[in-house]
């Protein structure tokens, strides 16, 4: 049933492998025995087990050996700390016809749903991580176990898919609708949050929680204690209640609209349109529904989009371009923080967390110090109060903070990181000062997010140990992190910062030294084209829905409340600085840092958000109007254009990088597949560079 052709060019699959044992469950209080399927691709913990068609064709031989046995029950199970990480993507890209397409959601189909019809009571030992696939697998099981330290979920709209295998069509009648459209809907546009064993487990969709030491044992028990009738598992009929279901769907299409923007994306329409349906419908009548509505997203550009930046995410969390060998980096035994600011504090946190190394911050006074420090004691505390960290892990890490006024706490130092006030002069001042304390092969790194890393090296002995490192805020929750290489800066020093932030887990682009780097020269540039628009004359709302079409994480206006009109304003004058006119200086918005208005949006006595009065008073408009389309158009040129320069000047190597910095630095939807293939695809690139970014498309990329 596995005989599905890949066009030439598709990678090879890596096959996972469906093992049967069988296990006598007479010591675990039942006659006959169990007959255990394993899933293992026999790769390494960092290879999960996937499904492509070989795969699938491995397991349902498994379930016929199964069947045939004379096991009383079957159980399906994975390699140790994994079930299985859902359909192999990889070749989805490659598919020319929509015939393959639905063949292969068929062929998942075919085999899943056997252990749904078996007449031999069928278990899922879910002992490790279970998305898409994976859990759809266990699904279609008449009971399932849950590891206590997995994670399961259906990401699969994240990607611009839809639970294919099942799980639209059972999910819903097995959970409720409610829950359903949580997992399927809300989690994943939540930032792909997965359920936690406990989570899982009070949701309805596993039957028990067993810890890892003991989990196999304990499943086989469970396994004999439904089987002797000793323990019954009830299951509710959810198709009853009109309010539930009219309920759950109102509430993806606001979870849908929250995250979009009222842009038309395919894959949760498609999604809640097969909940809706699984209510009535038969499960061969839900799963062809799920066939047609998968094939036509695979060969949809959206699709496509999504698995070439999806891809490019897996890729480069692994690979760092243009890295130097690692083992030139130094070994890090503490670290310093300049600043007990939010932003430092922050830095000094994930640092403390994950290098778990002697952490020193310093500031201006020890008022400053100590509210630094008691920022990071109390989001230890709240780690331990979340389980997310034990009390002696927090005792630990806060025996090792400490704080002074004094920067000679710095001389022993390998890594010290500053994030101060966004001033040139006070930076230089500041790294020189450093260079007389520090041990001459001591990283000095700064978390500029605009100013040169050059000018402030300028003067220095030791220029080639300074080198950028700018995260992006919140820092424990954004992934990007930008290593700016100068002139100078060695190997030695770009190792040993690529080794930091891998140990802070990081996916990491190196660029060049420029101003703004990557995500904020592309962010200021479209963002000013907003604002000179509101500046000429355009109304504020229509200018601010320009982009949404686009389904972008939120307005421009939004994120000018997030970042601050004062930083958006300093980083518009330092690439004004240096870049020229085409990055312009707002009247607006230095109005709104005169006056100290802080948001554009406010929300009123209602709840209501409503434009912010006060910034509204400072508009600073001309008599020219446009058109929200003519704004969009307008600031997608700007965007093909700035991209173009950035890679003829070597901001990155390649246009991938580019994408990459903008999908996990600003949250450039998944669905869009990046900036620069849209930008292509949009017709954009030709029109302004005469040339597309990907001449060869994505489809083989990266």
């Amino acid at each position: 049933m596995s005989d599905i052709k890949l066009p030439e060019g598709a990678p090879e699959e890596v096959i996972t492998q469906a093992l049967v044992r069988m296990v006598d469950l007479a010591a675990f209080g039942h006659k006959g025995s169990l007959a255990l399927i394993t899933l293992d691709n026999g790769m390494d913990h960092n290879r999960p087990n996937t499904f492509g068609p070989q795969s699938v064709g491995l397991l349902n031989n498994a379930i016929t050996e199964a069947e045939n046995s004379d096991a009383v029950a079957i159980a399906i199970t994975g390699k140790p700390f994994i079930f299985a990480a859902g359909a192999d993507l990889s070749a989805l890209a490659f598919l020319q016809d929509r015939s393959q397409a639905l063949a292969i959601g068929k062929l998942g189909h075919d085999a899943f749903r056997r252990l749904a019809e078996s007449k031999k009571p069928t278990f899922a030992f879910i002992n490790g991580l279970a998305l898409g696939g994976g859990l759809e697998v266990g699904l279609h099981c008449h009971y399932r176990t849950l590891s206590s330290t997995a994670m399961v979920g259906l990401p699969e709209v994240f990607l611009g898919l839809l639970p294919g295998w099942g799980g639209a069509t059972l999910l819903p009648r097995m959970i409720g609708p409610e829950n359903a459209v949580q997992v399927i809907i809300q989690n994943p546009l939540n930032n792909n949050t997965m359920l936690k064993a406990k989570d899982a487990k009070s949701l309805g969709v596993v039957d028990e929680v067993f810890i890892p030491s003991d989990f196999l044992e304990n499943s086989v028990k469970f396994v004999a204690s439904i089987l002797n009738g000793s323990r019954k598992i009830e299951r509710v009929d959810h198709t009853k209640d009109d309010a539930a279901w009219a309920k759950a769907l109102a509430t993806g299409k606001a979870a849908v609209a929250k995250k979009y923007g009222g842009a038309d994306i395919t894959s949760p329409k498609l999604a809640l349109e097969l909940i809706a349906a699984s209510r009535t419908n038969t499960h061969s009548q839900g799963f062809d529904a799920e066939d047609i509505a998968l094939a036509d997203l695979v060969m949809s550009d959206p699709l496509r989009a999504s698995l070439y930046a999806f891809n490019l995410i897996q890729k480069k969390r692994k690979k760092v371009e243009g890295a130097p060998k690692p083992a030139l980096a130094r070994k890090v035994t503490k670290v310093g923080v300049v600043g007990a600011g939010l932003m430092a504090s922050q830095l000094a946190l994930i640092l403390l967390r994950n290098l778990k190394c002697p952490v020193v911050i310093t500031d201006l006074d020890q008022a400053r110090v100590d509210k630094g420090i008691g920022y990071i004691h109390s989001e230890l505390d709240k780690l331990v109060e979340k389980g997310r960290m034990t009390p002696e892990t927090a005792v630990r890490l806060k025996a090792i903070l400490t704080g002074s006024t004094d920067k000679k706490v710095f001389a022993d130092a390998n890594f010290v990181i500053e994030a101060i006030f966004e001033e040139l002069e006070l930076k230089q001042v500041l790294f020189k000062e450093l260079e007389t304390i520090v041990g001459e092969e001591c990283v000095l790194a700064t978390n500029t997010s605009s100013l040169s890393v050059t000018k402030m090296s300028e003067g220095l002995k030791h220029p080639e140990r300074v080198i950028g490192f700018h995260f992006f805020n919140p820092v424990a929750v954004m992934p990007l992190l930008e290593i700016a290489r100068t002139p100078a800066t060695d190997d030695a020093t770009t190792a040993t910062a690529v080794a930091v932030g891998k140990e802070l887990k990081k996916t990491m682009v190196i660029v060049k030294d420029s101003p703004a780097f990557v995500v904020n020269r592309l962010l200021t540039r479209f963002m000013g084209e907003i604002t000179d628009a509101i500046d000429e004359g355009t109304p504020p709302e229509i200018a601010d829905a320009a982009m949404k079409p686009l389904g972008l994480p939120m307005t421009s206006l939004e994120l000018l409340g997030l970042v601050g009109p004062g930083v958006a304003l300093h980083v518009s004058q330092t690439l004004h600085n240096n870049l020229g006119e085409r990055y312009r200086i707002s009247p607006t918005m230095q109005a709104f840092v005169a006056e100290g208005i802080r948001t554009f949006y406010i929300k009123d006595d209602a709840g209501k958000v409503i434009a912010n009065p006060a910034a509204l008073a400072q508009l600073k408009q001309g008599n020219k109007t446009s058109t929200s389309d003519e704004v969009r158009i307008r600031a997608l040129t700007a965007l093909a254009s700035e991209a173009a320069m950035m890679l003829d000047e070597g901001v990155v190597a390649t246009a991938a990088e580019i994408d990459l910095c903008m999908l996990l630095g600003c949250g450039w939807p998944m669905h869009l597949g990046g900036i620069l293939p849209y930008l292509d695809r949009e017709g954009f690139s030709e029109s302004v560079n005469s040339k597309r970014f990907h001449p060869a498309g994505i489809a083989s990329l990266p």
